[in-house]
């Protein structure tokens, strides 16, 4: 965002934002579950999934964080999903300021509520501190379930205010790619299974969503992946007809597959460079260069009502 479209005050509060929700950064915990095939880490700190690992080959699929080049490896994205225009968002009158992706990501407060051996139940409830950036009194419970080579990721958000709530939800997940040692990006590709019709969208300098841009999938199923080819940042799906996407090698086929019957959207992005792929299936999208600034506005915002809650998830398949 262009620092003088916001105050030194707001600007302040956008910094302190990312810090008032992590009380313990240094000692994070993490919860290891298994299948017969796949082991699976999680950390407490943003329920985010750490490591997807193949109990037969010793392969990890997940990106470890290399802060090289992203620290991320699996971020979820709550309450918004990228960037606010000019930083901020209005809901009935008052002004709330919020970081890039929500608060989530940032969060050491999550707690686990259940642990078997094949699955993680995490919640986060709202405090006086969500509130002061997000009006909605609510609860979050991510679960982690594994199963032969696949994990299931749910989300369940709780409206438990008096009013409607309004949110957007995401998932973040980057894969190692090249997956083995001595390969190219090049010899991987995006895959789906229906021929799509699909442009991707521009992302201003500010992180906003600008004018549609290159017909990606021009009648195809495929993207193939090369050096250049996120160097305008991520790619922007809005009209996808498949709900499921692999990231897949040119001669040895799948490496990860995943299942987003629940989302609406799907971005495609890493960082120019970075040996790993991510996968991001979306309810919501950032603000439009155009938005009016009202939270209830946003593109793809999900609305629920009172006492009311709403279950959505994703699934990662490897090879």
């Amino acid at each position: 965002m262009l620092k003088n479209q916001i105050s030194n005050s707001e600007q302040r509060k956008i910094s302190q934002s990312t810090l008032i929700f992590v009380t313990n950064p240094n000692q994070p915990m993490h919860y290891t579950i298994q299948s017969e095939t796949l082991l699976v880490t999680v950390n407490q700190r943003g329920m985010e999934l750490s490591s997807l690992k193949s109990k037969i080959t010793g392969q990890e699929y997940l990106w470890q964080g290399d802060p090289q080049f992203w620290t991320g490896q699996a971020p979820i994205l709550f309450p918004i999903i990228g960037a606010l225009k000019d930083g901020k968002t209005s809901y009935e009158g008052k002004t709330y300021i919020l970081p890039k992706h929500g608060f989530v990501r940032n969060s050491d407060q999550a707690k686990l509520i259940k642990q078997l051996s094949d699955t993680l139940v995490f919640r986060l409830d709202s405090t006086p501190e969500t509130l002061e950036v997000y009006p909605f009194a609510f609860a979050l419970e991510v679960s982690f379930r594994v199963s032969g080579n696949s994990l299931e990721i749910s989300h369940e958000v709780y409206n438990l205010d008096r009013k409607p709530l309004y949110y957007s939800l995401g998932g973040h997940p980057a894969f190692n790619c090249p997956l083995l040692a001595g390969e190219s990006l090049e010899e991987y590709r995006i895959e789906f299974p229906q021929v799509e019709h699909d442009s991707t969208w521009m992302i201003t300098p500010e992180g906003l969503i600008g004018e549609k841009g290159e017909m990606i999938l021009d009648s195809s199923n495929e993207i193939h992946l090369h050096a250049q080819i996120f160097d305008q940042d991520a790619l922007i799906f809005k009209a996808l007809k498949s709900r499921e996407v692999s990231l897949t090698h040119c001669d040895r086929g799948p490496i990860v597959k995943m299942d987003f019957d629940d989302f609406d959207y799907l971005g495609i992005w890493a960082k120019p460079g970075a040996p790993f792929v991510c996968l991001e299936p979306w309810l919501g999208i950032a603000d439009a260069s155009d938005h009016s600034g009202q939270l209830n506005e946003k593109e793809g915002i999900r609305r629920i009502e009172p006492g009311e809650s709403e279950r959505k998830k994703y699934s990662i398949r490897v090879y």
